[in-house]
């Protein structure tokens, strides 16, 4: 779905996982066990997954906290290993920011938005994630916002977090702001129910949800950056 805006946008904002940067969870959790002297499973990622998956939901659906996800989803294991949930979610944290990849195009993508537009991350990912990670990855420079579920005590696609990021922003203009990210839900309709322009980063080439309408739809950063740069 091309670009066919003819206002250039005044502000991009990013989601962070599996948009600009790489989240590979598995490999993540392997590092992080093996650390505590523990061979991590392909079967006791999916138990750990079992636990997990619903609890992103919920923190989604905002029925429960970034801290109730953040320590629920390793109770099991710190019972196991004789640590507190709070030890290995950090300790899962500092595994995913050591392996933190940025996705084939980000680094450029953002080199050719520089003087276009300015930039912002909308992420439901972890405040002690995310710095170190923009950090490492020489990003920080780029991006004028960041905005974290976390802190704010609201995840996408609820409304109020879209609200607070366009205050932070000084209330421009939504139809001159576009939203980048890979998952149609929280990325995609949390942005149209802002009143924002929408980008489905659809690597994979799915088919949108029923009622989701995404303004550019693109299979990688690579081709946003032409449509958006060009």
């Amino acid at each position: 779905m091309p670009y066919s805006n003819s206002q250039a946008y005044q502000w991009v904002l990013f989601d962070a996982d599996e948009t600009l940067f790489q989240f590979d969870a598995p490999r993540g959790l392997k590092l992080m066990f093996s650390r505590q002297g523990v061979d991590f499973s392909d079967a006791d990622y999916a138990e750990y997954q079992q636990t997990n998956a619903p609890l992103w939901v919920a923190y989604q659906d905002g029925k429960i906290s970034a801290s109730e996800l953040q320590l629920t989803r390793f109770s099991h294991w710190a019972k196991r290993l004789g640590r507190t949930p709070f030890e290995l979610n950090s300790a899962f944290m500092t595994a995913m920011a050591d392996i933190c990849e940025p996705l084939p195009g980000a680094a450029e993508l953002l080199d050719s938005l520089k003087g276009r537009a300015r930039l912002g991350i909308i992420t439901n990912g972890f405040t002690e994630l995310q710095q170190v990670r923009l950090q490492k990855t020489g990003f920080a420079e780029h991006f004028d916002l960041l905005v974290i579920s976390e802190e704010v005590g609201l995840a996408k696609p609820d409304p109020g977090i879209f609200e607070h990021a366009l205050a932070k922003m000084q209330q421009p203009e939504r139809k001159r702001v576009l939203m980048v990210g890979d998952n149609p839900h929280s990325d995609i309709l949390g942005g149209l129910q802002a009143g924002l322009d929408t980008c489905w980063l659809n690597v994979k080439g799915e088919a949108a949800p029923e009622g989701i309408k995404p303004h550019i739809e693109v299979r990688s950063l690579s081709e946003l950056q032409r449509q958006l740069c060009s």
